[in-house]
């Protein structure tokens, strides 16, 4: 389950309607507690529930768009939001540390001026590079409750999905 991707997806076509799988999977929410789940028009959200749920648990957000011959369906793993937004905004600032320090050194060696602060840019790529590792080591910390989204998921629809 786990890839080099930071976050798994899925699409596939179903020949049933939006309101149709959205009804198969809200008669598999009842009477389980594998899962829990919430739902939008047009949008499923499925969560490992709160007692086994921990720091890289993950979650499925499916999103459901009519088709000429029926839904398409698309599927995308990852952490709760608030880890994501922690990786998302530790890989910008880290992008833009990047930046500036190379303009930086880059402009103090065009003019003639030692420039130490060049010695930041492998630093920075080390650092990305940690982040990076500590993403997916998070994610297989996950696989066990992804492959469970990933079962349920299939389980209610009926129908077998192949990861992108």
């Amino acid at each position: 389950m786990t890839s080099f991707r930071i976050r798994p997806r899925f699409k596939h076509l179903s020949s049933l309607s939006i309101s149709e799988l959205e009804k198969l999977v809200s008669n598999k929410l009842e009477g389980q507690n594998e899962v829990k789940g919430d739902q939008l028009t047009g949008h499923v959200y499925l969560k490992i529930p709160l007692v086994d749920k921990h720091f890289w648990s993950p979650q499925l957000h499916i999103t459901l768009e009519k088709a000429e011959t029926g839904t398409v369906i698309r599927g995308l793993y990852g952490p709760n939001p608030t880890v994501w937004a922690i990786f998302f905004f530790g890989y910008v600032l880290l992008g833009f540390s990047f930046f500036f320090v190379g303009m930086w050194g880059l402009s103090q060696l065009s003019l003639g001026i030692e420039s130490e602060i060049l010695w930041l840019l492998p630093v920075n790529g080390g650092l990305a590079g940690v982040l990076y590792m500590v993403a997916q080591t998070g994610q297989k910390l996950g696989v066990e409750q992804t492959f469970r989204l990933y079962q349920f998921y299939e389980s209610a629809v009926g129908q077998k999905i192949h990861l992108a």
